[in-house]
């Protein structure tokens, strides 16, 4: 078993508890209970919450799965270059926008998880 892999599926795993549980608290629930917007935008954000939730689920798999099978690096490859992806996102989001780098921290729970994977 690769423990590098592994511990990476343990991160990602509590990334995703962490967005499921405590985000599902200060963000969903929130935006669910908003009466100032309209409900298309409403649930299409609602539905977009539920398809990180499945994302941060599946490369948690994904990590787990090459760390037990090395064949399978494959799967924690494309896991890492979501990671990678959604850390620089996040990162630019917050410098385009001049957001806070603490009210935005989503980015530090994706680099945990992305450093050295691809080499």
């Amino acid at each position: 078993m690769n423990l590098y892999l592994m511990s990476a599926a343990a991160l990602c795993g509590a990334t995703t508890f962490i967005h499921c549980y405590f985000g599902g608290k200060a963000a969903a629930v929130s935006l669910l209970r908003a009466n100032d917007i309209h409900d298309v935008p409403k649930y299409t954000n609602y539905y977009c919450w539920h398809i990180v939730s499945i994302t941060l689920a599946v490369m948690t798999i994904a990590f787990a799965w090459a760390a037990i099978s090395p064949p399978a690096v494959e799967v924690a490859i494309m896991a890492e270059l979501l990671a990678v992806a959604f850390t620089l996102w996040n990162l630019g989001l917050i410098v385009w926008k001049e957001q806070s780098f603490r009210h935005m921290p989503q980015w530090v729970l994706f680099a945990s998880v992305s450093p050295g994977l691809l080499v």
